[in-house]
């Protein structure tokens, strides 16, 4: 009986659930590495339903107190009718990934994250340049006006996904490493964005990529600038707010581009379309059901909403609904405000950077949890700040 006693004592429980936690980070960062290749996974409902029942055995393993259990209590109620309503379970798993991490080692998971990913990425290169598997460039058609455009993919299927990579490594080694890299660390990581942009010509992308960086660089050497709150506003006002409102109205408009040329304001609308390559009018012109457009808005989406265009802001407002989507932007004022109360700026670079890239890009927004880096950060701050714990100098860089 003691032995009984003790397998579920509050350590036992503790280290268990940890163990549990782990198990999950490692399939969802495992399975999205591989999904990043050419390699199809007809059974990646079984693992996303495994890893939330690992996330969900940990939560119910984690102590909480009475605002804890009422948190998690209406998050899922409120995620469950979602899931039921559209048919997605995603703010389902996302919401029981962060409840799990509450008590995570910070530094040492946004390392794994970083490390796990940087490897599995290698071999995808890796397999690509030796022919066992997978393009390492593909000529076509674009619809960048140029028939046939060569592109280097390395693997990746597709040179966007494979810039997104870069990219997504790139955060990581900001958050990392990024408040003490020294000057020639950051030349050689301006440097390996600009090879990505050579071989991948993503354009707008590498515009974000460079930004990011720079901004990175001017809080390593101008540290003073993440202790005011101007940077913190700032970035609330342009995402979520201006990136959100961008997006509403590109989805109010997408009928118009190419096919409505009347006036002044729609003859620009297409030139600027055309330097979004076709992302707005592709919202309407896209599939039968127009889905993107705003007409296709719902409060709460429905199980046929399930196609894919590049705006991601606009694909969380039609995925999972408008009532959703705005408790998600709620989410994100809310994490910049907790940011602002830890002066967290690297964190803060992050938001900003991915909230700016998901107006053009959708990668983000996916079944993949293994993706957003930003969910471990969210869980950790949010537990300290409901359980009113110190705050844990997690950001402070090695």
């Amino acid at each position: 009986m003691e032995k009984l006693l003790d397998m579920f004592s509050k350590e036992n429980r503790k280290k268990t659930a940890e163990v549990l936690v782990y198990l999950a980070i490692t399939l969802e960062l495992f399975f999205m590495v591989l999904e990043k290749s050419e390699v199809s996974i007809p059974f990646i409902s079984h693992v996303f339903r495994v890893t939330f029942l690992l996330t969900f055995a940990a939560v119910l393993l984690m102590e909480h107190n009475k605002k804890e259990w009422i948190a998690i209590a209406l998050v899922t109620v409120f995620t469950f009718v979602c899931y039921r309503i559209t048919g997605r379970n995603e703010l389902l798993r996302f919401s029981y990934y962060v409840f799990a991490l509450r008590d995570i080692d910070l530094k040492k998971i946004m390392k794994y994250y970083f490390y796990f990913s940087a490897i599995g990425f290698a071999v995808i290169v890796l397999l690509s340049v030796t022919g066992i598997l997978g393009d390492v460039a593909i000529i076509t058609d674009y619809g960048r006006e140029i028939e046939d455009e060569k592109r280097y993919v390395f693997g990746f299927g597709h040179p966007n996904t494979l810039a997104g990579c870069v990219y997504a490594l790139e955060l990581l080694w900001i958050w990392i490493y990024g408040k003490k890299a020294k000057l020639y660390q950051y030349a050689i990581a301006f440097a390996a964005i600009w090879g990505t942009y050579k071989l991948t010509s993503s354009r707008t992308s590498v515009m974000i990529f460079m930004g990011t960086l720079a901004i990175a660089f001017i809080v390593r050497y101008i540290p003073v600038l993440g202790k005011f709150r101007f940077p913190y506003i700032l970035t609330a006002i342009v995402t979520p707010v201006a990136a959100v409102a961008f997006s509403v109205w590109a989805a109010a408009v997408s009928e118009i581009p190419r096919f409505h040329m009347d006036t002044d304001y729609q003859i620009k609308l297409t030139r600027f379309d055309d330097m979004l390559n076709n992302r707005i009018q592709n919202l309407y012109r896209g599939s039968e059901r127009h889905g993107g457009a705003l007409i296709s808005w719902k409060p709460f989406s429905d199980s046929l909403s399930e196609e894919m265009f590049d705006m991601g802001w606009v694909r969380i407002f039609y995925w999972y609904g408008i009532i959703p989507g705005a408790l998600i932007v709620v989410l994100t004022l809310v994490f910049i405000y907790l940011c602002l109360k830890r002066r967290d700026a690297w964190t803060l670079i992050l938001i900003l950077s991915l909230g700016v890239y998901t107006v053009i890009e959708a990668t983000f927004v996916s079944r993949y949890i293994g993706r957003n880096m930003l969910l471990p950060i969210l869980a950790v701050y949010l537990g300290d700040f409901i359980l009113h714990r110190g705050e844990r100098n997690d950001s402070e860089q090695d």
